[in-house]
């Protein structure tokens, strides 16, 4: 899907690929997401269905989640897609 996304110049989260934004170094915004899998004040680790969406830094917190979009804010030291 990622591939036929960046072929058609489609955007990615129209193929359900998640999308995250970085706001400042204090927010992150996901949307696409399929669900937290590890929530912790320095780590939080989102599934985005075929790929995985680790935000490190501290003080982190969930500050809101709906069935398709969430917020994190705290101190975000990285974001990472693997």
């Amino acid at each position: 899907m990622e591939r036929a996304a960046q072929t058609f110049d489609i955007p990615g989260e129209t193929v359900g690929l998640p999308r995250v934004e970085l706001v400042g170094q204090h927010e992150v915004r996901m949307s696409n997401h399929r669900g937290i899998l590890a929530y912790g004040q320095e780590e939080i680790l989102v599934s985005g269905g075929k790929l995985l969406i680790r935000v490190k830094g501290a003080g982190l917190e969930l500050k809101a989640m709906t069935g398709s979009e969430l917020l994190i804010t705290g101190t975000i030291l990285s974001v990472e897609i693997e």
